[in-house]
């Protein structure tokens, strides 16, 4: 197979698997029949919000519900698949819908972050250098396998320790200090994990030094401000410091940058949509702008009136959406110029920070209701689809794959990923028992908004404010002087729960990158860039290694993270 073909593959599995995994898909379907099965008289929640539930949006019948959780039965009677036809169908829309404006936003800004600025899109690195042959070829290459041989046999040994633990490990699980942090103020310094994980020593080494160093320097810096709070009483306070807040505010405040960064280009787009300037060329686009504003218009158009015929108010709908493609634009912009080593932004969506900005009485009942249907793409960003969306363009652009066809193959790749997870699921539930995995976690938070109604957050919405400003001060800083060690970015995604398991492996990486920079310059650099992808995917191999013998032998085996 040509290159162009194998990498048009990886970019639909990318996409699909973005959308079969752990924070969209794997947590929808649990939650479509959650408020129903799990009502009891105790919860009360069918008089709390389940008039608020259109019949379309949820699974409702207890009695049919039993196979679907009990197991042991097969999906494939017409009865059974009757009645989940509705749910699936709406939900898997509303869905492609949501992926189809991502596609159109990154159609849009595609030109100016891909040709104009340049960005370097570290992530894409490894499976352009596999798939690129000839006599560069990564597979030929012996720093790689050098690299590939250091994590592969880590993993192997560790592997062998989890079946016979006499065999001594290297690493392999999180060492957690707190046992070391026993007194107060150090006490509250709470969960810090250290390990060191060979993929992401390599993955962290193709992201620009000031940001890795600013991962880690920001990660500590949250623990020293949890030791202060301490120390000076204020730990009392609900949510000090305010850390989801602060990162909340932290990608608005990117979001703001990318869109400074790119109003030149927008500008010129504009022409071309209102007065169709020949100077702006958009024949190489995956859409031609006109067209791409019609498929965004379309997708806003669907979503909003998917919301407001479940029942939420237009203007909660807005925000709601602007606030989650705000975000999305701000990680997807991260990805593509700094190759983000984590991003998973856990319960800092608009469901989460919306009741603290608004408060619940003014939300309402019937919003707040739909909203928690909507936790399913909120409650963590780790498998967001836009950024493989973009990537996928730029591996576009460096191996001169047709966009347009590559944008046939997303869509493609969109619509059966989507709808081959449910069947996928559903299959599996009806064999073993349906899992709820953490489709409880909106009801419960729903069950309590509803019963302890609660005003605006006035010290959240600061630290949003807070964490807005200092990534704007950050950013002038780091533009105005060239020393400046600081990266905005740094700075928000440092809060993320995976920065707990990765920091001390980006403080590695960071380490050896600055000696190989400092005493080998650029051109070392170079020369080792193929040992580093041979950490990656050395582990990644070997790890897939172990699960595959998992499975076929049906015994649980060692898994490389955690």
């Amino acid at each position: 197979m040509q290159q162009g073909e194998l990498l048009t593959i990886y970019v639909m599995l990318a996409i699909a698997s973005s959308l079969a995994g752990h924070d969209v898909l794997r947590v929808l379907i649990p939650m479509i029949p959650y408020a129903f099965w799990y009502a009891t008289p105790e919860n009360d929640w069918v008089d709390l919000f389940h008039r608020y539930i259109p019949d379309w949006m949820a699974v409702k019948e207890k009695s049919f519900l039993t196979e679907y959780y009990r197991g042991e039965t097969t999906l494939y009677q017409w009865e059974t698949v009757q009645g989940w036809l509705t749910t699936t169908f709406v939900w898997g829309g509303f869905l492609c819908a949501m992926v189809f404006l991502m596609v159109c936003i990154n159609s849009l800004v595609r030109k100016q972050w891909t040709e104009h600025e340049k960005l370097s899109y570290p992530i894409i690195q490894l499976p352009l250098e596999l798939t690129s042959g000839g006599r560069t070829n990564l597979l030929t290459n012996k720093m790689m396998w050098l690299g590939f041989g250091i994590a592969g046999a880590i993993d192997i040994l560790n592997g062998l320790h989890y079946l016979y633990p006499t065999v001594p490990s290297l690493g392999g699980r999180l060492y957690d200090l707190r046992p070391f942090f026993t007194q107060k103020p150090w006490s509250a310094v709470g969960w810090s994990p250290i390990a060191v994980f060979p993929f992401a020593v390599g993955i962290a080494f193709f992201i620009p030094l000031d940001l890795s160093f600013s991962c880690w320097f920001f990660y500590l810096f949250w623990k020293v401000e949890r030791v202060f709070g301490d120390a000076l009483g204020v730990r009392g306070m609900p949510n000090f410091p305010f850390t989801d807040e602060q990162s909340f505010g932290a990608y608005l405040g990117l979001f703001v940058i990318a869109v400074v960064a790119t109003r030149k280009h927008l500008a010129q787009v504009g022409r071309k949509l209102f007065k169709n300037d020949p100077r702006v060329d958009d024949a190489a686009e995956p859409m031609p702008y006109r067209l791409t504003l019609l498929g965004l218009i379309a997708s806003l158009v669907f979503i909003v009136g998917f919301c407001k015929t479940a029942g939420m108010s237009i203007w909660v709908v807005l925000v709601f959406f602007g606030i989650y493609y705000a975000i999305s634009t701000a990680v997807t912009r991260m990805r593509a110029e700094l190759g983000s080593p984590v991003h998973d932004l856990h319960f800092i969506g608009p469901d989460e920070m919306m009741p603290r900005i608004f408060g619940t009485r003014l939300l309402g009942p019937h919003n707040l209701t739909i909203m928690a249907y909507l936790f399913f793409f909120n409650r963590a960003y780790r498998g967001h689809p836009m950024p493989h969306i973009l990537e996928g363009f730029k591996l576009a652009e460096r191996t001169g794959i047709s966009n347009r066809r590559l944008l046939i193959a997303m869509c493609i790749a969109i619509v059966v990923g989507t709808f081959a997870s449910f069947w996928a699921f559903y299959h599996i539930s009806y064999v073993e028992g349906a899992r709820d995995w953490f489709a409880g976690r909106p009801f419960n938070r729903l069950q309590s908004w509803l019963t302890s109604p609660r005003a605006p957050d006035v010290p959240a919405i600061v630290a949003m404010c807070i964490g807005f400003f200092i990534t704007g001060f950050l950013m002038v800083m780091r533009m105005r002087l060239f020393w400046w060690p600081f990266h905005p970015a740094g700075f928000a995604i440092s809060s993320s729960w995976s920065m707990n398991v990765f920091w001390f492996s980006i403080f590695v990486s960071s380490v050896l990158k600055w000696i190989i920079l400092r005493h080998g310059g650029v051109s070392a650099h170079q020369k080792l860039i193929p040992l580093f992808l041979g950490l990656i995917l050395g582990e990644f191999i070997i790890g897939s290694i172990w699960s595959l013998i998992g499975i076929t032998t049906n015994q649980p085996m060692y898994r490389f993270l955690f």
